[in-house]
């Protein structure tokens, strides 16, 4: 996760020094982009906990690949496509997002596909889906092969997972952005996407709690720009929880009641005690450690104002122009939901630049959005329907 230290830097033109933290060095992973191939029948003996799938990767190599159960290739590697940084703890957030993509029973246009997940092992591959009840050792692959280690019967080879993921050639929100002229036509398309892929992962009891610009992707394989809401890493899946399964304050709810454990799960009443996600997007209550989905409402308000009025900053490390709105104060400049947790009467000013054309619908929604107190903020399915009204009417 993203966490400013509690020294504050001070800083010229909107730059701010951050770190993120998590146990072990920094560590870069590599994003390649592959291309499908032709599957021919690899005439493969199921076990009957196994899997249906299994092939070849053709982009890895294997010095112990037996020769006899050499199997079709089902993708080739065409080139790197990008890089991310991670911390010490990878292994979980791998595992999170594999867990929420994988829990997903229907597409949505604005979020970011998984198209499969295989594990290799020996040169082989095998496909693994979420909760495959004829496997018993489904679970246990995954985390073994996400935390490095070997898999019960196989000592000498080591494993692998890989996420085969949809590409968005059109790159993160900040390039698309701020590569372009102003066009308020394509923020008003944007302003619908995001909370359109919002509103579905909370129907869906997914809280993404890392929503920035960086995790925004686009795609224009349509002609238009469609956007992609990716990187779940942070994410929580809210499905199934009760009294028995919350993080840390089990029978808590944001509305002063008790929880049955088989009531429904209402993600906007359920409170999450891990404090993450980016810093210049982090709700008052994140920062505190105790917050609910309504964060992800108020990261997408930071968003959407930075996008309209194309406020940024410069990232201290990557020397990067990034979207994001924050407070200055003197010198300094810190993330609004940290100004806001100092100072709870603080009045935002929307829009920041005079001579911005922001409507009045607009003003009130990122108002209403970026509220302290996340129970005066609308939920995701009533901010989708007030962004369908604003947009129109302008």
């Amino acid at each position: 996760m993203d966490i400013c230290g509690n020294k504050r830097r001070k800083v010229s033109g909107g730059v701010r020094g951050c770190r993120r933290s998590g146990a072990g060095k920094m560590r870069r992973g590599a994003c390649k982009v592959l291309r499908s191939l032709a599957v021919h029948d690899n005439n493969h003996t199921k076990d009957e906990e196994e899997d249906d799938d299994c092939f070849s990767i053709s982009f890895l190599r294997s010095d112990r690949l037996d020769p006899a159960a050499a199997l079709s290739p089902r993708y080739s590697l065409l080139r790197e496509g990008g890089r991310g940084g991670y911390g010490g703890g990878d292994e979980e957030l791998a595992l999170a997002e594999f867990w929420a993509l994988t829990s997903l029973e229907n597409r949505h246009q604005n979020v970011v596909q998984l198209e499969e997940c295989v594990l290799q092992r020996n040169g082989l591959a095998q496909k693994m889906s979420h909760g495959n009840k004829r496997s018993k050792q489904y679970l246990r692959l995954v985390e073994t092969s996400l935390k490095g280690e070997r898999i019960l019967g196989y000592p000498e080879e080591p494993c692998y997972l890989w996420f085969i993921m949809e590409f968005c050639e059109g790159g993160d929100l900040n390039r698309y952005v701020l590569s372009r002229r102003p066009d308020p036509q394509t923020n008003r398309s944007f302003m619908r996407q995001l909370t359109s892929a919002v509103a579905f992962l909370h129907k869906n009891n997914i809280v993404h709690r890392d929503l920035k610009p960086d995790n925004i992707l686009i795609t224009q394989r349509s002609g238009s720009p469609v956007l992609k809401v990716a990187d779940f890493g942070l994410s929580k899946v809210c499905a199934g929880l009760n009294s028995k399964t919350s993080e840390e304050h089990p029978a808590a709810r944001a509305d002063g009641r008790g929880s049955d454990q088989n009531d429904f799960v209402n993600i906007n009443t359920f409170w999450l005690s891990s404090a993450c996600g980016s810093d210049f997007y982090m709700a008052p209550e994140v920062w505190e450690g105790h917050y609910t989905a309504k964060a992800d409402i108020f990261a997408l308000g930071i968003i959407i104002w930075a996008m309209i009025e194309r406020i940024t900053f410069i990232d201290a490390e990557s020397k990067r122009e990034l979207l994001g709105t924050y407070i200055r104060q003197g010198t300094e400049i810190m993330p609004v939901g940290e100004a806001l947790l100092e100072n709870p009467k603080m009045v935002l000013h929307i829009p920041q630049k005079a001579r911005s054309s922001m409507s009045e619908g607009v003003k009130k929604l990122l108002l209403d959005m970026l509220a302290v107190n996340p129970q005066d903020r609308p939920d995701a399915s009533q901010l989708e329907m007030r962004v369908d009204q604003v947009t129109c009417a302008a």
